[in-house]
C-alpha cells in the first residue's frame, strides 16, 4: 500500500485506482455524449478529459491504463467506426491527458490554486494547448475513415470540448479533496449561497436562451462567488454556467440559434474559456489575498508579543524582587 495526495491516507491498490478511473471516465462520457453536435460523437463538453488529467494529478502517471481503458469503453459505447478511427480516437484521448500532465509538471503547476499562475498554466497549457493533440488525431481518424465529412468543424468541436472539460471539471476534483462541510456557519450564509447559485443558474438560463446578446450578465455573480466563497462558489458557478451555454449552443437556442455551427462553436469557446479563466483567476486572486492578510495579520501579532514580552518580564522581575523584600523576615535592632 503506497501514500498518495491529499486524497486518500493510504490508497487502493494499483487495480481497483485503474478500475475506478475508467468507470469516472465512462460516466463522465455518457454525459458528453447527450450533448454531442457531429453524428452523436463530437460534443462541445467532454468532461472525462478533466476526470483524466484530475487523476494524473492526484494520484500520478501510473493510472493512465484507466484512462485507455474508459476511452475504449466510451468509444465502443457508440460503435460505428472502423478499427483505425475507433484506435485512433483511443489513442488521442489518452495522450492528451498526459501531454497535459506533463507539460504541467514541467511548468511548475501545483494543484492548490493559490497562485495565479497555476491558474494560468491550466488554461493556456492544460487545456488550451494540450487538447490540441485530442482533437487532431480524433478529427483526422473519423475524417480519414469518413465518418466525419469536414475536418475543420469537427476539429473545432472536439478543441473546444476537451478544453471545456480541462477548464470546467479537472479544478473542481483537484480542489475536492480539500472540501470540508461547513459547521456552525450563521443562516445569513447559507441564505447567500442559496440566492447566489439561483441568480448564477437563472441569469445564464436566461442570457443563453433569450434572443437579445445577455451573455455578459454572468460574470457579476462570478465574481460574487469568487469573492464570497473562493474556489468552491467560483468554480461551480463557471460549471453551472458552462453546462448551461453548451446546451443552448448544442440545441441552438437564444444568441447560437442564427449562427452557423463553426461560428457556435467559436463563440461558446470565447464565453466559456472568458467564464472558466475569469472564475479561476478571481478565486485565485481572493485566495491570495486572504493568505496574504491572514499572514500579515501573523506578523502584526507577532510584533505586538516582541513588544508587550521585554515590558512584562521587567514587571515581573520587579514584583519579584519587592515580593522578596516584603517577605524577609525583619532584622533586629
Amino acid at each position: 500500500m503506497s501514500r498518495t495526495g491529499p486524497l486518500f491516507g493510504r490508497t487502493a491498490p494499483w487495480g481497483v485506482l485503474i478500475l475506478g478511473v475508467a468507470l469516472a471516465y465512462l460516466l463522465g462520457a455518457r454525459v458528453g455524449f447527450q450533448l454531442a453536435l457531429i453524428d452523436m460523437k463530437i460534443t462541445p463538453l467532454w468532461p472525462p478529459t478533466g476526470i483524466a488529467l484530475a487523476a494524473l494529478l492526484l494520484f500520478g502517471p501510473r493510472v493512465w491504463p484507466g484512462i485507455s481503458l474508459g476511452a475504449l469503453a466510451a468509444n465502443a459505447l457508440v460503435g460505428g467506426e472502423p478499427l483505425l478511427a475507433f484506435a485512433g480516437i483511443s489513442v488521442g484521448n489518452t495522450l492528451a491527458p498526459l501531454v497535459a500532465y506533463y507539460l504541467l509538471k514541467q511548468l511548475g503547476f501545483r494543484r492548490k490554486f493559490d497562485r495565479l499562475r497555476d491558474a494560468l498554466i491550466l488554461v493556456f497549457a492544460g487545456a488550451l494547448g494540450a487538447m490540441l493533440v485530442s482533437s487532431t488525431i480524433g478529427s483526422a481518424a473519423l475524417a480519414m475513415s469518413g465518418t466525419v465529412g469536414h475536418f475543420w468543424t469537427g476539429w473545432t468541436v472536439w478543441w473546444t470540448g476537451d478544453a471545456m472539460g480541462v477548464l470546467t471539471v479537472a479544478p473542481l476534483l483537484l480542489i475536492a479533496p480539500r472540501f470540508r462541510w461547513p459547521k456552525d456557519v450563521p443562516a445569513a450564509r447559507w441564505v447567500e449561497a442559496i440566492v447566489l447559485a439561483a441568480g448564477t443558474i437563472g441569469t445564464a438560463v436566461v442570457a443563453t436562451t433569450a434572443p437579445a446578446t445577455l451573455l455578459f450578465l454572468v460574470f457579476p455573480w462570478l465574481i460574487w462567488a469568487a469573492l464570497r466563497f473562493e474556489q468552491a462558489g467560483a468554480l461551480c458557478g463557471a460549471l453551472a454556467v458552462c453546462t448551461i451555454a453548451i446546451l443552448a449552443a448544442a440545441r441552438g437556442w437564444g444568441p447560437f440559434s442564427y449562427m452557423q455551427l463553426p461560428l457556435r462553436m467559436i463563440t461558446l469557446q470565447a464565453l466559456d474559456g472568458s467564464v472558466a479563466l475569469s472564475a479561476l483567476l478571481l478565486a485565485t486572486v481572493t485566495v491570495q489575498r486572504n493568505r496574504a492578510e491572514a499572514e500579515q495579520a501573523c506578523v502584526q501579532l507577532n510584533e505586538m508579543v516582541a513588544r508587550i514580552a521585554p515590558a512584562q518580564s521587567l514587571r515581573g522581575a520587579v514584583l519579584d524582587i519587592i515580593q522578596n523584600i516584603s517577605d524577609r523576615p525583619p532584622r533586629d535592632p
